[in-house]
């Protein structure tokens, strides 16, 4: 199970990365979408550097020329809704990919909101079989959001391999999903934070990213 960091690389996702976690900066939400969505796009360019080519040939004005393209079916699927801007970045990249959403999300079982629970209500996808599957969601807290979605989406069909993609992860979700993905998947991360706090959340984070991006919800 290959996990990817791309903070340990000197890149401009570092420069997104700090506007994000800047209470200040999170003020305004078209800012803050704009860069979960860049960092989806950056995170897609690496990532199809792992995918698998073939050579096609195009006919320009003056001549041909054989051009090597990507060859996988991919899917993109999403955990809604604060998967959405990221989503939009992956598929800005990859915009020949199917398309898939997953409502996941959590709910505090005790008083203190401290246990949490998943709920899975709705999931709109193709089939995934013998497909490349690309699953993006900004937070990796617990896991069992993302664990949810691989058990939904797996019941379409067996894929030829999973990328899930997230802009912050913690270690104890990391090893919640490697537990639900199949030998030779990929963990991609913007970020690996070292912890959550009482409630669930990643510290040092950014606190809510559906909230930050769409608003509060009741």
């Amino acid at each position: 199970m290959e996990v990817i960091n791309l903070s340990e690389q000197a890149s401009v996702v570092n420069q997104y990365m700090a506007e994000l976690r800047d209470k200040k900066y999170q003020q305004n939400r078209l800012l803050f979408r704009n860069n979960v969505k860049r960092i989806g796009q950056m995170m897609a360019f690496e990532l199809s550097k792992t995918l698998e080519y073939k050579v096609k040939t195009v006919t320009t004005p003056l001549a041909t020329v054989e051009v090597p393209v990507p060859h996988d079916d991919l899917v993109i699927a999403t955990v809604l809704r604060a998967g959405l801007p990221f989503h939009e970045g992956f598929l800005s990249v990859f915009d020949h990919a199917e398309n898939a959403f997953v409502s996941a999300y959590r709910m505090y079982t005790n008083r203190e909101h401290t246990e949490v629970g998943v709920h899975t209500e709705y999931m709109a996808s193709p089939s995934v079989k013998n497909k490349t599957l690309v699953i993006v969601d900004p937070m990796l807290a617990t896991g069992g959001s993302m664990a949810a979605s691989i058990e939904a989406l797996m019941k379409t069909g067996k894929p030829r391999k999973i990328h899930v993609c997230c802009v912050i992860a913690t270690p104890e979700g990391i090893e919640v999903v490697k537990e639900a993905l199949p030998e030779g998947s990929a963990i991609w991360c913007a970020a690996i934070d070292p912890g959550m706090n009482a409630q669930k959340y990643i510290v040092p984070g950014f606190g809510d990213c559906g909230d930050l991006c769409y608003g509060e919800k009741l």
